[in-house]
C-alpha cells in the first residue's frame, strides 16, 4: 500500500526537538520506511519553545493523503491549540482528529498501526491503548 491511502500523523510539542525526535523513534520503530507520513510541529515559528498553530496547519496539510491525520500532542497550550483549530473548522483536513494518547508511546502505536494500512479510527485505538501499557 502507498502512503496515498495513509492515516498521517502529526507530533505537537513545545519543543522542535522533541517532535522530531518522537517522529524520528516512531518511524524508526515501524521499520523505518516512509510510508506512513508523519509530521512535526514543535515549539514556535520563530524557533523557541511554545505552539504554534501556524506549524500545526502545515504539518496537517502535509501528511493528509485523504485518510485523516491524527494528532498527538504533549501538554497544555499543544492541546489547546490542536482543540482551537479543530473547533474552527476549516484550518485542518477533514478527518483530522486530536488523539488522547500518551505523547511517546501513543506516537509509536499510530505510526506502527498506520504502516499497515489501518483506518483512522483503528490508528487512535491503537495510540489510546498505549496508556495501558505497562512497565513493571
Amino acid at each position: 500500500m502507498s502512503d496515498e491511502n495513509r492515516v498521517g500523523i502529526v507530533l505537537v510539542s513545545h519543543s522542535a526537538e522533541v517532535a522530531v525526535s518522537v517522529a524520528e523513534l516512531a518511524k524508526a520503530l515501524a521499520g523505518g520506511g516512509t510510508a506512513v507520513p508523519v509530521a512535526a510541529a514543535g515549539g514556535t515559528a520563530d524557533g523557541g519553545f511554545g505552539t504554534s498553530a501556524e506549524l500545526v496547519v502545515e504539518a496537517a496539510a502535509a501528511v493528509d493523503r485523504g485518510a485523516g491525520v491524527a494528532v498527538l500532542a504533549d501538554l497544555g497550550s499543544a492541546v489547546l491549540t490542536v482543540k482551537a483549530l479543530l473547533a474552527e473548522g476549516d484550518e485542518l483536513p477533514e478527518g483530522t482528529r486530536l488523539v488522547d494518547a500518551p505523547f511517546v508511546e501513543g506516537a509509536v502505536a499510530a505510526v506502527v498501526t498506520a504502516a499497515t494500512g489501518a483506518e483512522l479510527a483503528a490508528v487512535e485505538a491503537a495510540a489510546t491503548e498505549a496508556y495501558s501499557y505497562r512497565k513493571t
